[in-house]
């Protein structure tokens, strides 16, 4: 069981996030704005946190970097909307946001994040009970489906790239550049975790299929490594 604080304007997705998750026998709070959101944080911190991005008063991105700015982003936060496009969401995961969805949300997709998301802040909560004082680490980044977290140089970034590797590409370099390698990263993660198939890599990351061919040669993306396919 956990505590999850779920943020969006529309009252029937707030209920029926509700209705999903206390089925599953999780705590459930609800807000449907930023302000809402705040005071929710301000109580009690929640396991997990489920944000829409488009919202009437301050939207989901710029509470995620309140969040963060203020060192409040102690959480897993799932980002959530219907017409986010691919660098909204790209940007959300740099502020720290755990994973997207794009709506409507299907209930096999709700679930793995939710489970993804509480699995990572259970780890994330075990390994500092074990792990050296903050000020002997250099960087901690954590990596998005996987419960674990990887002390890193200063101007180094560990990105899984797939089940069993990673990738690490240097953040001391003009940012359209380290973008690119990002990007990159999060591609070839897709592309090892829904075995190469382009069709569900453009249902997950919400490009049509052409646009994803494109992304990936701009971005040198190996189509031929491991079991690449076009299905």
């Amino acid at each position: 069981m956990a505590n999850i604080l779920v943020v969006d304007d529309e009252l029937g997705i707030r209920d029926l996030l509700f209705e999903i998750l206390n089925d599953e026998g999780h705590n459930v709070e609800l807000a449907e704005n930023a302000a809402e959101a705040r005071a929710a944080r301000q109580r009690a911190r929640p396991d997990l946190v489920l944000l829409d991005i488009w919202m009437p008063d301050t939207d989901g991105v710029t509470l995620l970097k309140e969040w963060s700015a203020a060192g409040l982003l102690s959480m897993p936060v799932v980002m959530m909307s219907g017409h986010a496009t691919i660098d909204t969401a790209v940007d959300a995961t740099r502020i720290g946001a755990f994973a997207f969805l794009e709506k409507p949300i299907t209930l096999q997709k709700l679930l793995k994040a939710v489970e993804q998301g509480l699995a990572r802040e259970s780890a994330r909560r075990a390994a500092a009970s074990v792990v050296p004082p903050a000020s002997h680490l250099s960087t901690v980044v954590t990596t998005v489906g996987e419960s674990s977290l990887v002390p890193t140089a200063p101007q180094t970034a560990v990105v899984e790239t797939g089940p069993q590797s990673t990738q690490s590409f240097d953040l001391d370099r003009p940012l359209r550049d380290a973008r690119d390698g990002f990007e990159k990263a999060y591609f070839e993660f897709h592309l090892a975790m829904e075995n190469g198939s382009m069709t569900r890599v453009a249902e997950k990351t919400g490009l049509e299929r052409t646009h994803l061919y494109r992304k990936l040669k701009q971005l040198g993306v190996d189509l031929s490594r491991g079991r690449r396919s076009t299905v």
